[in-house]
């Protein structure tokens, strides 16, 4: 299996729909996909439509398809075969998969990635509404995730006004990892250190996985102790013996020689 680096040269002269993502969002995956322009789900704390250049009310008010997404998906995922790239992709960072509207080409990239031998990983804050895919998802292959900031309806739906409950995004994940499933849980942003660690005491029976970040550019964790927050969540992790990794911009707060692996197979 060749790199990710590989994949960068192999699709840069047709602007790769399978791409390798840079910076932070490479810590969660060597590959991913987004196959739609927007969203729908509203957060507040999205930094999306300033990254891809969208008014903010355009990229809340939908998510689109991309133009010839799937003839493009199909044309990378051929090609990338054939050079001997593969591994697990994921959907997705500049949109949700699992958005309020018409998810159907959602499941034809699951489709077509299964077809080309791809294993795959769905980050999501769509809940329950991902298990109209359960039927794709394969338990040695792919793995299903959720993005957290609180227990609380209330403070969900302040920040997250459109995306999936958090009830109803715990009950996806335990359906998941019933079946067999690999879950993990993103926790980033962190909105409040308390909700956060109240998360990972909640749900370890049946996460997989916890990735753990910070909140940038938002105020109202400008005066969190990332430091005491970083300890505390590791002293947690310990506690419960959980595999955890704590991203970058937290992982210097870490005791020196603090096991924090970046990647994992994120399969059963």
């Amino acid at each position: 299996m060749k790199s990710p680096q590989t994949l960068i040269i192999a699709t840069a002269a047709n602007r790769g729909i399978i791409y390798a993502p840079a910076g932070g969002a490479g810590e969660y995956a060597p590959l991913a996909v987004n196959p739609y322009r927007g969203c729908g789900h509203g957060c507040r704390y999205c930094y999306v439509p300033a990254v891809k250049h969208m008014p903010r009310a355009e990229f809340d008010a939908s998510a689109i398809p991309r133009e010839n997404f799937l003839a493009r998906l199909r044309r990378d995922a051929a090609n990338l075969q054939a050079v001997g790239v593969g591994g697990q992709v994921m959907l997705s960072f500049s949109t949700d998969p699992y958005h309020p509207g018409d998810t159907s080409l959602t499941r034809q990239t699951l489709e077509v990635l299964v077809e080309y031998k791809f294993d795959f990983c769905v980050l999501t804050k769509g809940g329950t509404r991902a298990l109209r895919d359960i039927d794709l998802y394969r338990p040695r292959h792919d793995c299903f995730a959720s993005t957290l900031t609180s227990l609380d309806d209330g403070f969900s739906h302040k920040w997250e006004p459109r995306a999936a409950l958090p009830g109803d995004r715990l009950a996806a994940l335990r359906t998941f990892s019933e079946r067999g499933i690999y879950t993990w849980v993103s926790l980033e942003p962190t909105l409040d250190a308390e909700s956060s660690l109240a998360i990972v005491e909640a749900t370890h029976s049946f996460v997989d996985l916890f990735k753990i970040g910070r909140a940038n550019y938002i105020g109202v964790t400008a005066k969190t102790d990332w430091k005491s927050y970083t300890l505390r969540m590791a002293e947690l992790c310990a506690r419960l013996s959980v595999a955890h990794y704590f991203k970058q911009d937290l992982a210097c707060y870490l005791p020196a020689g603090y096991p924090n692996r970046m990647r994992v197979e994120q399969h059963r």
